[in-house]
């Protein structure tokens, strides 16, 4: 990922500069994107870096932090996530995970990808992710930081549509996160098939 590039994800300042120059911080926005608002979770990340006192949100440093401190950590107030207890057991299995698998690189699991299908099976490998994360967080990597291996359009799924509006990974300003938050109430309200 590029300094150099701006994410608009967390609509907060501070924690979109984190997200746009860690890539843990992005992976663990994801992983926190679930039953709470999508700017709440992108904005997660830099809420635990600051109650850690780090700058970047360091895996190794997050894997190695007592359990039952952190779970205070993601308490707060204000709570990082609604679930603080769970999600932060998931956010250290997954920052033990990357520490484990890619030595604490977490960008390797795109830049080692040598198609969109593998780098969908990765993600998809992450603790705490599943197919649907994968899919967003590859359309998010493509869209707006330029990680585009062979067939990631592909692997993305409808997420990966040129001009959707159907998550996080469309998000570049105000206007187009009330269309996503537009998108999924219509998707809601839809009748069930």
């Amino acid at each position: 990922m590029s300094t150099a590039r701006t994410l608009r994800l967390a609509q907060d300042e501070r924690a979109n500069a984190l997200l746009a120059r860690d890539p843990f911080a992005l992976v663990v926005g994801m992983l926190l994107d679930q039953q709470i608002p999508m700017e709440w979770a992108f904005t997660g990340p830099a809420t635990i870096a600051a109650r850690m006192g780090i700058q970047d949100l360091d895996p190794a440093a997050v894997a190695r932090f007592d359990p039952a401190e952190f779970v205070a950590l993601m308490t707060g107030p204000p709570a990082v996530h609604r679930y603080p207890r769970s999600m932060g057991a998931r956010v250290q299995k997954l920052a033990a995970f990357v520490v484990d698998r890619y030595g604490g690189d977490v960008s390797r699991v795109w830049t080692e990808a040598s198609s969109g299908e593998e780098l969908r099976r990765r993600l998809a490998d992450l603790p705490g992710y599943g197919d649907q994360k994968a899919r967003i967080l590859i359309a998010l990597l493509g869209k707006q930081l330029d990680v585009r291996p062979t067939g990631w359009r592909e692997a993305a799924g409808a997420y990966g549509q040129e001009g959707s509006r159907r998550s996080i990974a469309d998000v570049v300003d105000a206007q187009s996160l009330a269309e996503v938050r537009q998108y999924k109430r219509e998707t809601k309200q839809a009748p069930q098939r």
